[in-house]
């Protein structure tokens, strides 16, 4: 008898571990594109953000975790142009960089494809 509530809580545990790691590993693609307007497509390399801003919310307050959203708020006139850079990407980088820490791109260039 004791044998089998062993068993049955070891399994128990493993599901839960399993659970809890496909959870973390599903928090969206790890590359996705976005759209950049007239300047191109921007190449956004999404769990490498996650790993470093660790808070979900300093992008999704501003839009949901839809495919397209940032292109669709725009069409909606419910984002400015240049909004998601200005007011979350250079903001953010800009930030890291004022500190001396590592962050990414303050340049068009370097983030646009066009």
């Amino acid at each position: 008898m004791k044998t089998a509530t062993t068993i049955v809580t070891v399994v128990a545990a493993l599901a839960l571990a399993g659970a809890a790691a496909i959870a973390v590993q599903n928090h969206g693609a790890g590359n996705i594109q976005l759209d950049g307007g007239k300047k191109g497509a921007v190449g956004f390399p999404h769990h490498l953000h996650q790993d470093t801003i660790s808070d979900c919310n300093a992008c999704h307050a501003v839009f949901s975790m839809e495919h397209g959203v940032i292109k669709k708020l725009k069409e909606q006139k419910k984002l400015e142009p240049k909004q998601v850079m200005n007011n979350t990407c250079l903001k953010c980088h800009r930030a890291g960089k004022n500190a001396g820490g590592k962050t990414g791109p303050i340049r068009c260039s370097r983030c646009h494809a066009g």
